[in-house]
């Protein structure tokens, strides 16, 4: 038998679980995709069914396995990953008894409100670091109380995502410290679910999984994971952490200074913190890092690559390449064109359910390539408004970023955030980040690799690096004033088309 030297990363996304195969030097040896659906019952909804988790999950893990040739009984450790903040309700017979409602989920303002009034913004801001927001967690489980209430009485467990595809593999319910931060429900500074807010909002603490760090093992592969994945039962699974926490791991985002650009569906501006540093007006998010005793700052914008996406599939293209070489012949600024990235509302910088998409200055000069462009810029804007947060309030930054994700692919983008935001930009060899991290998050829980800062420093390297374009960048100085006042202007219209719609 073939001594242990494998590791699996699995890191399950809002359109697909990416499940990728790591040797003991940190060599990715393979990955594998595979999609479910997103399901969109209303305007500003968003659900899935944690079935189609598990399924896909399952199926990839049987598929990276057969087509690597590898047995379940080389695999030394799991680690999960996967997107925050969603709601998963069992009953007592671990049975799914609602769909689950995603980060992305506009329809708790409401909740929020009410949360605020039970518990006072500013006490929920003093224990979460956070102010309550529509895409978090608790909002979801008092509107399924306020909505639903036979349904919500029948709820014995409350999971986030990953956590349930946890329970499948090993029949534990665990969550990890980084995940847990993004729910209202968890004290952020003592790293610990909050006795005050559950009281004051009803939960009783045993419907919430026991958290862990992330390098934690919190469970092992059961007898029946083993017959449906072909991993051994008895495989050890570590907590792991939220996405953009796992993605911060697999960025090597781990010492003060370094900032890491995502650009998948939403776009999150990530950076490392020794102490628990707040952005007093709430725009940015502070949560547990996925490294013991440290912290994070986020910025999270909700379409970045998803405003990309959105537009592919409307203008019907098949490749991300064609559109972004078309942009490519448009000049910086798109000749007046800009573009609002606010297509599922927005988080960061403003906490707005109502924001919308807007394409601003259009005319009939402008083609199908301009509105590509303004695109990428507005999204490119959009995570300048969390760079400049970060300024404003202290945080230390280094000269270069790193980018990853999808948009993070693109040499064409990378050049474009280092001209808006005045930034060498660096790319990483590994393009897998939170799955990545997931993996070597593992590795670090069974002690085959060293502490996490030390791990990341000896397997993250750079692939190549962009430097801002000093002409290019004056012309982004010139027009990033206007994208902000955009949306000043139109903010209260963008109540009122909620109201009317």
């Amino acid at each position: 038998m073939e001594k242990k030297r494998y590791l699996i990363g699995i890191d399950l996304g809002t359109t697909g679980v990416k499940i990728i195969l790591v040797n003991i030097e940190g060599n990715i040896i393979c990955s594998i995709t595979e999609e479910y659906p997103l399901i969109t019952p209303r305007p500003g909804w968003a659900e899935q069914n944690p079935m189609d988790w598990w399924q896909a999950t399952s199926k990839g893990i049987k598929k990276i396995l057969s087509s690597s040739k590898i047995n379940g009984n080389q695999i030394l450790c799991i680690g999960l990953t996967g997107q925050m903040h969603g709601s998963v309700f069992l009953d007592s017979h671990n049975k799914i008894i609602y769909p689950a409602i995603l980060w992305c989920d506009q329809r708790t303002r409401k909740e929020c409100e009410e949360i605020n009034n039970l518990i006072g913004k500013e006490k929920i801001f003093e224990i979460t670091c956070n102010p309550v927001l529509t895409g978090f967690q608790a909002p979801k489980i008092i509107w399924l109380k306020n909505n639903h209430r036979k349904i919500y009485d029948k709820v014995k467990k409350i999971l986030l995502p990953k956590d349930y595809i946890r329970f499948c593999l090993t029949g534990e319910f665990a969550t990890d410290v980084s995940d847990a931060s993004g729910t209202s429900l968890f004290d952020v500074r003592n790293r610990i679910w909050s006795k005050e807010i559950l009281e004051k909002l009803n939960i009783l603490p045993e419907m919430l999984p026991v958290s862990y760090e992330s390098n934690e093992i919190t469970g092992k592969i059961t007898r029946q994971a083993e017959k449906i994945t072909g991993l051994l039962e008895g495989t050890p699974v570590i907590a792991g952490a939220g996405d953009q926490a796992a993605g911060g791991i697999g960025s090597g985002i781990v010492e003060t200074g370094l900032v890491s650009v995502s650009l998948g569906t939403s776009g999150v501006v990530f950076a490392y913190s020794d102490k628990v540093f707040v952005d007093p007006k709430g725009r940015l998010h502070t949560f547990c890092h996925a490294i013991p005793g440290k912290w994070h700052l986020m910025g999270v914008m909700l379409s970045a690559g998803g405003s990309l996406r959105w537009f592919r599939d409307i203008m019907k293209e098949k490749s991300y390449n064609i559109i972004t070489g078309q942009a490519d012949q448009i000049p910086p600024g798109s000749e007046g064109l800009l573009f609002l990235p606010y297509l599922a509302g927005e988080r960061t910088p403003y906490s707005n359910p109502n924001a919308r998409g807007v394409f601003f200055g259009l005319s009939l000069k402008h083609t199908k390539s301009h509105m590509a462009r303004a695109v990428m810029e507005g999204v490119t804007f959009g995570l300048k408004d969390s760079i400049e947060i970060m300024k404003e309030i202290g945080l230390p930054l280094g000269k270069e970023f790193r980018t990853s994700g999808g948009g993070g692919k693109s040499p064409f983008w990378a050049q474009m955030q280092a001209d808006i935001f005045n930034k060498n930009i660096e790319r990483l060899q590994s393009e897998e980040g939170p799955a990545y991290g997931a993996a070597l998050l593992a590795g670090t829980g069974i002690k085959v690799f060293p502490e996490i800062e030390k791990t990341c420093k000896k397997f993250i390297k750079r692939k190549d690096v962009f430097h801002p374009d000093k002409k290019t960048r004056i012309i982004y100085e010139k027009f990033y004033p206007l994208y902000k006042k955009i949306y000043d202007d139109l903010k209260n219209s963008f109540d009122i088309l909620s109201n009317l719609v």
